[in-house]
This record gives C-alpha cells, structure tokens and sequence, in this order.
C-alpha cells in the first residue's frame, strides 16, 4: 500500500511509492488536484493525462447534494480517469458552512487567536467556549451560520441546495457515501473548527473528532478502500499531539492533518503531529497548496497535498511559473508578445501553451465570460492547463531531488528564484 523508497539525509522528507487495491499507484510526495463535482473544471479526461495528474479528490458532501448517487458511475468512470482518487467526509463543511461564515475566516487564516494556549485554558475563555458548544447543540444560529453540531453528527440547514429542511450527516452516513461514491481512499469524518474558536471548544471539536473516526472504522464495509483517520486539534499543541497519538494508534491506512490554520501555525502543527503518526504510512496534508507550504511541508515528512489554488486561480486568469503567478488579467500585459514557454526557461511549459503569450491570454480573459462560448480557444483551460501541469511537475522534480539527494538545495534554489518575483 505505502512503501518509502528513499529518506533524506537533512530532512524528514520521503520518497514514497501509494498503492490502492485497485492497482494503481504513484510516486510521492505528490500534489491532489481538486475535483469537487467528479470533474476538473475546463479540463477533460485527456487534458489529466497531459498535465500528469496522478490522483484526483472530490468533495463527498457536494456530491450528495448535488447528484443522485444511485445513478452514480464510481467516481473513476465519471472523471473518465484511471489514476487514484480521493474523497474527502464532509467535516471541512462543518467548518465552512458554519463558523467560517460566522466568523469571516477560511482555511488559512492571517489572524490566528490562541497564541497563548496556557491562557486560553483557564476560566475567561472557558465560558465564550461553553456557551458555544451549548449553542450549537441547542441550533441557536449566527444568520450566516448553517450548522448545528451535536455528539452524533451534524445538521445542515439551507447549505446550498435549497434545502427546506435539516439534513444530517454522521460518521456512519459519511462512510455509506463515500463507499456509494467509490475513491480509492475515503476519509473518517471529523469536526474542523476556526480559528477563531478557544482551547476548550477545540478540545471538546477534537474529541468528537475521536468518536467518530472510531465510528468510521466500524461502519467500513468495502475492502477495496483506504480510509484515512483525521489529526484536529486547532493551534494548540497538546491538542494536536494529543489528538495524533489517539488516530494514530487506530488501524487506518493512512492520515491526513485537517483544520484551519494561520500561516506560522501551520507549521507548527505539522511539527507537533508527525513525530506520533506511523511512520509507514502515508500523510496528507488537507487544502494547502501555497508553494512555500509544499516545500516546508515536504521536509516535514507529508506525502500528499490538495489544494485548489492552480485550478481557481487558472479559471480566474492567474498562471504560475518558477517566478511565482501571473495574474494576465492586468493591464500590463495588454499586447505582451511575451511567451509562457519563455517565463519558464529551463521548467516545461503545458504543450497547449508552449506559443501562447501573455497578450493573448489576457486578450481572451477580457472577453466576459457569456460571451466566449463562441471562441475555439478557453483562457481559462489554458491557465488550469499551465497550472495543474506546473504543479504536478514541480512535485516531480521534488520526488527526483529526493531521488538524487539534492532535496535541500532545490528548495533553497527554487524558492529563493520565486522571492525575486
């Protein structure tokens, strides 16, 4: 399932070989692109292919809204894709249908409370903390809140599919799904919380957490699945390394570090959670994707990474090259004759784009959206395009550093040439 062919010398980084009971299989650490609805968005089947896409993840609670999964193909046959795939269990929709509206924060968040974690714990925090857990319980909502967390799972109410009443999702309903839905690997389901929430609703959100990754584990039915067990734990270390000793003592095949983090604490908590994970079996880091962050997060010993910043920020007209993204949208790129290809020098550019230059795309982004169905080229294909084949080939060369005993130096390089952006 997991074999490490090769460590670093100056790292905790690994080259690794993931195996699914399907067959396929690829070299790590890797980078997942997001396919939310069973698709890429602008890319087709053969598009995948060309870009080395190598493992794909698809979000388990959209589809369930969304589609009707007793028509449902397996999630393979809908992205007409052969490679591995992935869903996720509905918990990061606990956090984002919830108190991240509540709360005006996202998955990385600048402001990260709970600096101090020896003084969140005491009784001026605890009691904001209590009345939230006891609010949540109670479904007294924040407006923009559509989230009622109870211990046994939790209640959507009007999140996004016109729902006129509560929907519940469990660990028990998450697993059926993801089974329904067919991915290679399936995720326990959890409770991410914000930033924004103290120590003691983090506790109490991390045990929760607990239960039901013991309750995924005994509802599983279908062999020919990983399931992955989830770290939580917010910002605060004795959480993070308390909550990785519980999963990781439990027979998942894999881990991932869920949760919402501020850009220092993010590796923080890849510090405090690896050292009490089993070190013969893959991690994945959950919706970070930021270049830095794959570097950093690759020498601390995580395999794989999901994010969606090369496919929104493709269809929202941003490339990326060795000297950081693009946005061709500005103005100063209007008549550029410059090409991709030439941004890129020694680092491959997509085929597609290999003749495309910035003034081209930037001419075909300035087309409103309703209008380009008439074009026979989509700017937003050809951004995805660079993006998805840029990152797929920045892992590789990651993977061929570690091979050849250069990881450290091809950091330092690569990323001292992307601060000169």
């Amino acid at each position: 399932m997991f074999e490490i062919i090769k460590k670093d010398a100056d790292s905790k980084a690994r080259l690794g070989r993931l195996s699914v009971p399907r067959g396929a299989s690829i070299e790590t650490p890797a980078f997942v692109v997001v396919g939310t609805h069973a698709r890429v968005r602008t890319l087709n089947s053969s598009d995948l292919v060309s870009t080395g896409t190598g493992i794909i993840i698809s979000n388990t609670y959209h589809l369930w809204r969304s589609r009707n999964l007793g028509d449902f193909l397996g999630l393979n046959r809908e992205l007409g894709f052969n490679g591995i795939t992935m869903t996720d269990s509905g918990g990061f929709q606990v956090f984002s249908l919830g108190f991240s509206r509540e709360h005006g924060v996202g998955k990385v968040s600048s402001i990260f409370p709970g600096s101090d974690p020896e003084k969140e714990k005491n009784a001026y925090r605890f009691f904001p903390d209590l009345w939230l857990e006891i609010r949540s319980r109670l479904g007294i909502r924040n407006e923009k809140n559509s989230v009622r967390i109870t211990s046994r799972g939790t209640y959507f109410l009007d999140a996004g599919y016109g729902d006129k009443k509560e929907i519940f999702l469990d660990a028990k309903r998450s697993i059926a799904l993801q089974e329904q839905i067919g991915a290679d690997i399936i995720l326990a389901f959890d409770e991410c919380t914000s930033p924004e929430h103290g120590y003691w609703y983090t506790r109490w959100a991390m045990h929760r957490t607990h239960r039901w990754a013991k309750a995924s584990l005994a509802t599983r039915t279908r062999k020919d699945q990983l399931l992955y067990g989830i770290v939580q734990g917010g910002a605060y270390e004795d959480l993070r390394k308390a909550s990785a000793k519980f999963i990781g003592s439990l027979s998942f095949d894999g881990f991932a570090i869920g949760g919402s983090f501020g850009r220092e604490e993010m590796l923080k908590v890849v510090d405090w959670t690896i050292p009490h994970l089993p070190d013969d079996k893959p991690r994945h880091m959950l919706g970070i994707g930021r270049i830095e962050d794959l570097f950093n997060g690759v020498a601390r010993g995580i395999d794989t990474f999901d994010c969606v910043i090369p496919t929104r920020e493709g269809r929202h007209g941003s490339i990326w090259t060795p000297k950081g993204r693009i946005n061709v949208r500005k103005g100063a790129y209007i008549g550029s004759d410059t090409k991709i290809s030439e941004l890129n020098k020694d680092f491959p550019t997509h085929p597609d784009l290999k003749n495309i230059t910035l003034g081209e795309l930037n001419r075909l982004f300035a087309v409103p959206k309703e209008s380009r169905i008439g074009l026979s080229v989509d700017p937003g294909r050809l951004a995805t395009l660079q993006n998805v084949f840029f990152f797929n080939t920045l892992m590789e060369r990651i993977r061929n550093s570690l091979r050849e005993d250069k990881f450290s130096e091809f950091r330092e390089s690569f990323l001292k040439n992307l601060k000169q952006s």
